[in-house]
């Protein structure tokens, strides 16, 4: 059959594929004998075939990306090119649709890149064995359902400064069908395990910035009580893109200002308390919120919670972190 030759030259091309335009060339092979499986109403063994080397396509093409990015070669959509501390100043950046990427690509690719090889196999085959349909949607949650959010494992000391993005989970059951839902990207949780997850000590005077979205605005008291904080006030982002919501088409997220005792800013500076950022790729907060809070607590000691990445003078917990 013709199109289990063009699988299985794909297949091979995809161990020497070494570019983005090669993979992204496999990636589109893969979907067109998909499609045409499909089509003629071939058997799931057909369909996942073509299925698993797309996957895989992509999640090299997320192993790509991130290494330019890490590189300085690539930036997001919407992040402004600049060079920070790069020794060679020369160094070309590009964003993402100008080397041909979307941000739902990119963030899908990533969020593979992601997986270890070990669960990545694991997972891929247990689909592929019992013959389910293979997806990217599939695999991600099977992944996801995979994960447990462990208690923090916190370096001993006290901190004054609590930076909190928890993985929301969302009481719309359809909503997880989505592949863009926060449930196929990383585990979440209920709102009885935030509140009674283990926390960092903290001063008695401490302040906490707690990222929240509209439909889990009024649960997100019931984590700010239990961590012992209480509500003072928020920024709002503006992410420009619109997402499609039930009741609005929702493009704002809040970042909620809590305070334990008594916790004004260092600095005396009042920012803008909406920010207009072009979003980027899915649950990735700007960096610009970090600075002002860095800005306005210069001093104590910090940590990220559900972090996914370290940064410089945080410290930082989350099963995520690359």
């Amino acid at each position: 059959m013709d199109e289990l030759v063009k699988l299985n030259k794909a297949r091979q091309a995809l161990i020497e594929a070494k570019t983005l335009d090669e993979i992204r060339e496999i990636r589109d092979v893969a979907k067109a004998v998909k499609a045409y499986a499909i089509a003629k109403g071939l058997g799931v063994e057909m369909k996942n075939e073509a299925s698993e080397i797309e996957i895989r396509a992509i999640r090299e093409m997320g192993k790509l990306i991130e290494q330019g990015q890490e590189r300085g070669e690539i930036t997001n959509i919407g992040e402004t090119k600049i060079t920070r501390d790069v020794p060679n100043k020369n160094i070309s950046k590009h964003t993402l649709p100008e080397i041909g990427v979307t941000r739902k690509e990119s963030s899908t690719s990533k969020n593979l890149a992601s997986i270890s090889d070990e669960i990545f196999e694991e997972k891929l085959q247990k689909i592929i064995n019992e013959k389910e349909p293979l997806t990217k949607t599939s695999l991600l949650r099977s992944i996801a359902k995979g994960k447990v959010i462990d208690d923090p494992v916190i370096k001993e000391g006290i901190y004054r400064i609590v930076y909190a993005d928890p993985p929301w989970k969302y009481s719309d059951i359809k909503a997880h069908r989505v592949e863009g839902s926060a449930v196929n990207h990383y585990p979440v949780m209920s709102i009885p395990e935030l509140c009674e997850m283990k926390m960092p000590e903290t001063e008695n005077n401490a302040i906490l910035f707690l990222w929240t979205t509209s439909p889990m605005l009024e649960d997100s008291f019931k984590v700010i009580k239990a961590w012992g904080f209480k509500y003072k006030t928020s920024f709002v982002w503006d992410k420009i893109k619109h997402n499609m919501g039930h009741y609005n088409s929702v493009r704002h997220e809040f970042l909620l200002i809590c305070t334990k005792g008594s916790c004004l800013p260092d600095n005396k500076k009042l920012y803008d308390s909406v920010l207009s950022i072009e979003r980027t790729e899915h649950s990735v907060k700007p960096e610009e919120f970090r600075n002002i809070i860095n800005d306005l607590y210069p001093h104590g000691r910090r940590i990220e919670l559900f972090a996914r990445r370290k940064i410089d003078n945080w410290d930082n917990w989350g099963n995520e972190l690359l």
